[in-house]
């Protein structure tokens, strides 16, 4: 993969178009804005959820994240089949779980 990309930002009701990759000082700007305004919202976002979550801890209520994706005995199956060098991906798919929750459970097993 070169890391080239062809990204455009065209406004509809102005007729203007702002494209990457190219010497038009007007579109570099744009994208500097847009780029900074993504990054700031997203901040907000996570000090929003920093928020919420102790907020949740000062009320008493156990913030434990997610739930667990497999119970106790279909994490036993899993590992076993795995100890067994069952094909990986074909683990994950079949347990309906992503492969890095996959490796998740591999790691939380070895340090059992």
């Amino acid at each position: 993969m070169t890391g080239e990309y062809r990204v455009s930002v065209q406004f509809i009701k102005e007729n203007m178009i702002f494209s990457a990759g190219h010497d038009d000082p007007r579109s570099a700007l744009m994208f500097t804005m847009l780029s900074a305004f993504s990054q700031f919202e997203r901040a907000l976002i996570k000090e929003r959820q920093r928020e919420g979550i102790a907020l949740a801890k000062a009320k008493g209520t156990v913030y434990k994240g997610r739930k667990p994706a497999l119970n106790a005995e279909r994490i036993a199956q899993f590992r076993e089949q795995a100890a067994a060098g069952a094909n990986r991906t074909k683990l994950a798919k079949e347990f309906g779980i992503s492969r890095e929750t996959l490796y998740q459970y591999i790691r939380q097993g070895a340090r059992l």
